[in-house]
């Protein structure tokens, strides 16, 4: 596809070079986001009444290709740029931040600048957030407020230490955004890259996994589309995940997932145990899941598979399927564990 620079001038890629800003805070290779978004049907880049959401912003970079592919697959429904770019940042792409500083990073990789009112900005909205916030969230311990960890992503109460100080409460699964102002907007895809566990700096023996979170309340907002990238442990569960893999197993709307089992292969430099995988979860599919294994950036293999024929466990490898018989237990075990 060809690019399409947001602000009309060049300005160099340094999401490219981005590093890791804590263990919650892994922004999306530029590379890695494209490849996700071309899984989504081409129709999705031609239609103005999408509205698509990313809410839990590291670098925004999702959100600015998003509004490249838009700008090029608007064209003829709109011929002028600037009204065209104008319908796409204020009509069509919103998302939240995880903190401060990704809300910041996020709306200068969207807007051009950091100020969402500010002069440079591509878009000229009414306040610096744009429809790119960072809404703060609290933790809810319990009834009593007592609890030693919070009820909904299980981070310790000592996370909460004060007013100004990051808690690591994620607006989007703590129930703070969407907004009560945004209560009747209905979202079409919602895309990004989730926190994989809760941000647990000096707390490492408590850390929890909190991305199924944000991929189960994406689909109960029953969207037309979910495209996500997750760690691929879910595959057999554990760690408080089993309920998720099970969902997501027998979930018919599942409609791509793509497996990218080599270390430090999608997040260079970043150690992700067990690789990671992404997938396409389409509202109208009933069918099948098109399992792909890619390694470097290549697919490998695909084959479209029913993910519920593993007895519970999902095999990676998808030239196990013919070979293994469906009542060997111990073979399924052995050819789906992830490491």
């Amino acid at each position: 596809m060809t690019r399409v620079n947001l602000g009309g001038s060049h300005v160099p890629d340094i999401l490219d070079t981005l590093a890791q800003l804590s263990n919650d805070e892994v922004p999306t290779p530029p590379k890695l986001a494209r490849a996700m978004l071309d899984l989504l049907p081409n129709e999705v880049w031609s239609d103005p009444t999408l509205r698509w959401l990313d809410p839990f912003c590291k670098s925004g970079i999702f959100l600015r290709e998003i509004a490249a592919r838009l700008l090029l697959g608007l064209e003829d429904w709109e011929p002028d740029f600037g009204t065209r770019r104008e319908h796409i940042f204020r009509n069509m792409l919103y998302g939240t931040s995880i903190t401060q500083m990704t809300g910041i990073v996020s709306r200068r990789t969207l807007y051009g600048s950091r100020k969402a009112n500010g002069e440079y900005s591509f878009v000229q909205f009414d306040d610096e957030d744009g429809n790119l916030p960072f809404v703060p969230a609290k933790h809810t311990f319990g009834k009593t407020g007592t609890a030693a960890n919070c009820d909904i992503c299980r981070a310790p109460r000592d996370l909460e230490r004060g007013e100004g100080r990051e808690n690591y409460a994620y607006s989007f699964i703590h129930r703070a955004y969407p907004t009560e102002e945004m209560e009747d907007m209905k979202f079409d895809v919602i895309v990004g890259n989730p926190p994989y566990q809760v941000g647990t700096e000096g707390h490492g023996a408590t850390a929890s996994t909190v991305y199924h979170h944000f991929v189960e309340r994406a689909i109960d907002m029953a969207p037309r589309f979910v495209l996500m990238i997750t760690p691929s442990r879910w595959f057999t569960g554990g760690k408080g995940v089993d309920a998720f893999r099970e969902r997501m197993i027998s979930d018919r709307r599942l409609r791509v997932l793509v497996d990218n089992p080599k270390l430090f292969d999608c997040f260079p430099g970043v150690e992700i145990k067990g690789g990671v995988s992404y997938f396409l979860w389409d509202r109208e599919h009933d069918g099948d899941v098109e399992f792909s294994t890619r390694v470097d950036g290549v697919i490998r293999s695909t084959m479209t598979r029913d993910l519920r024929e593993g007895d519970g466990v999902l095999i990676r490898d998808n030239r196990a399927m013919d070979i293994i018989p469906s009542n060997d237990q111990n073979l399924w075990m052995a050819l789906g564990g992830v490491t």
